[in-house]
């Protein structure tokens, strides 16, 4: 029983209708936390290779009367549904993965996905898009199919409305892999000028068959798009190009999009993603050309 109150307590889907059979605890107003954060500052989560919670995994498990079943396996998961959020109500509680819940961490819940999986969630409204570590369960609430933190919520723009059609696609993690970011402190100017020329070249072949690059920037000045892909050569390791469209005639009737990649997987997109938002020079979008 206590184990099922954890389960429930770190669950309640936003301001939950009350219903029978339902511990008082659940059917609490729920709301964001007293103290709001700069949420600029909130970086996403970071796949990395991570073993089986111990707790939250058990299959299959009953709440409200009601019996779920958890995956083996989370790949190739995707799904479209309602997305809800919870917040301070269940803030420092556990999860069912037995981590605290915080309010202001990318992480989510989800009725059978294994614990942990990361995620990466799209709102279908607007398009904004994060990456969150599901490491609790639920919502049990009907027609929800992920309950998200108070700030992943808020960076996917739904935090005020509460709900959010949204589509949850499961992150292909290689064995063993996890992130380092890379120490870009002691080049040297020769290596960084040698980079940069190396990377200049509008056209690059890849190594591999891939279609997954990073969107940084899209503008309508070629010399902003410019500016940008000068600081991101600098800064990266991969590919930046400048990808233009409109009238070929007149460069101010066009869009220019700045590019990264082309990425062999999902995965070091996210990473390389990481690196941009931590240098403070974009919010890269995930797309497939």
């Amino acid at each position: 029983m206590l184990m099922l109150l954890f389960t429930i307590s770190g669950c309640a889907v936003h301001q939950a209708k009350t219903k029978a059979n339902t511990p008082a605890d659940f059917d609490l107003p729920d709301g964001p936390p007293k103290v709001i954060q700069d949420m600029s500052q909130i970086s996403n989560a970071i796949p990395k290779s991570e073993p089986l919670a111990r707790y939250g995994n058990h299959s299959p498990y009953t709440v409200l009367g009601k019996t779920y079943h958890v995956m083996k396996t989370s790949a190739g998961y995707q799904e479209e549904g309602m997305g809800s959020w919870y917040g301070e109500k269940f803030a420092g509680r556990k999860t069912s993965s037995f981590e605290p819940y915080d309010p202001f961490a990318m992480t989510a819940a989800h009725k059978s996905l294994p614990l942990p999986t990361y995620v990466r969630v799209t709102n279908l409204e607007n398009l904004k898009e994060i990456i969150v570590k599901v490491n609790d369960r639920g919502p049990f609430h009907g027609g929800r199919i992920i309950d998200l933190s108070y700030a992943a919520a808020a960076k996917l723009g739904y935090m005020k409305k509460g709900t959010a059609r949204v589509r949850v696609e499961a992150i292909n993690i290689p064995n063993a892999t996890t992130y380092t970011p890379r120490d870009t402190t002691h080049r040297t100017s020769a290596s960084k000028s040698t980079t940069q020329a190396t990377r200049t070249a509008t056209h690059i072949k890849p190594s591999f068959d891939s279609h997954i690059y990073l969107q940084v920037g899209a503008f309508s000045q070629l010399s902003a798009a410019q500016h940008l892909q000068t600081k991101l050569i600098s800064a990266l390791s991969s590919p930046v190009t400048i990808n233009s469209a409109g009238n070929a005639g007149d460069t101010h009737l066009q869009l220019h999009r700045v590019q990264v990649g082309p990425f062999q997987n999902e995965m070091n997109a996210i990473l390389v993603s990481e690196q941009i938002k931590k240098q403070n020079m974009g919010d890269p979008l995930i797309i497939h050309r």
